[in-house]
Order: structure tokens, then sequence, then C-alpha cells
């Protein structure tokens, strides 16, 4: 009877896998394996995963955000699955693996909120904006806060302060949050 439960619980945990997507790993790159990169003139990694989808000889890729040594965002492709590296300057995966953007409460990943700005300040770098939400948790007239990666539009990160809630846009140079 035991074996038969643990026979079962294992086909489930096969099926499971076998229909959830894979994803790509924020906050990872893959060093090394490097076949071809370009420049993504959008800045959104879901460019550089759909490019390695497309060229056969694929295998992995990273995407790494503009910062202040690296003026663009580029994407490399692998010809090889290397192991990945935890680095708060990419988003990586393998093929297959599309970019999803965690979802994590209040924190919008890959979300601008244009408008409403009352302040706007260089923050300490960081992969969810957590020094952005900070300044705006610590302000009475805050209502939802911008974090803009570094080199989108500065060398630095940028936060902004928000004394209104704006509509969400789809942008991957952004972190965004509404005080509720």
């Amino acid at each position: 009877m035991r074996n038969g439960r643990l026979l079962i619980g294992a086909m489930i945990v096969a099926i499971v896998a076998a229909v959830t997507p894979a994803s790509a790993q924020i906050g990872f790159d893959r060093p090394g394996g490097d076949s071809t990169n370009f420049q993504v003139r959008t800045g959104d990694p879901a460019a550089c995963a759909a490019r390695c989808e497309r060229e056969s000889r694929c295998r992995a890729w990273s995407f790494s955000y503009p910062g202040p040594n690296r003026p663009d965002p580029v994407c490399w492709l692998k010809n090889q699955v290397t192991p990945r590296k935890e680095d708060n300057c990419c988003v990586s995966g393998v093929r297959g693996a599309g970019v999803v953007e965690p979802r994590t409460g209040a924190i919008e990943f890959s979300i601008d909120r244009p408008g409403g700005d009352y302040k706007s300040l260089d923050v300490k770098t960081d992969p969810e904006g957590a020094s952005c939400k900070a300044e705006c948790d610590g302000d009475n007239k805050c209502r939802a806060w911008t974090y803009v990666r570094p080199g989108y539009i500065s060398a630095g990160a940028r936060c902004y302060l928000k004394s209104e809630i704006k509509r969400p846009r789809h942008k991957p140079c952004c972190i965004s949050g509404v005080v509720r």
C-alpha cells in the first residue's frame, strides 16, 4: 500500500513538472558558453528569451540590464547550458524558459506608473526596488513609487515617489508599488 502511494505521488510530481513551463531566473547570470550577443533596444529580457527560441543552436541565454559599466542592455545566447551564478545584473534561462516576472504581492515587476511624481532621488541598486519602497513607506505623502533600474534613465538607480496612483504600464526598466 505504501509503495502504491509513493508511486502515485511520484507520478503527480512528474505530471506537474511536465505541464509547468520553465521560467527565467531573475537575478542570475549564466557565464560562459556564449555563441553570440546583441544589443536589445527595447531593454526587455523577453526579447532575449524569444531570440533563443528562434536560434537552433541556442541552449541557454543571459540578458544583462544596462548599468554603469554596460550602457546598453545585451542578450547573450549560449550554445551550452552553463551553471547559473547569482548576479543582480541579469536575467537568464534555458531554451524554453520564458520571462515570468515574480508576483510578490504589492511589488510590480516590469511596471512603470508614469506621472504623479513629487520627488525623485538616487537610491541603492537592488533587484526588488526595496530602497525605493522604503522611501515611500517612510513618507506620508507617498501613494505609489517607481524604481528605475540603473542604465535606463541614469547611470544609477532612481526612485520616483508619487502623490497619486497612476495606471500601470509594462516597462522592463521599472519596478513599482502602491501604498494600500
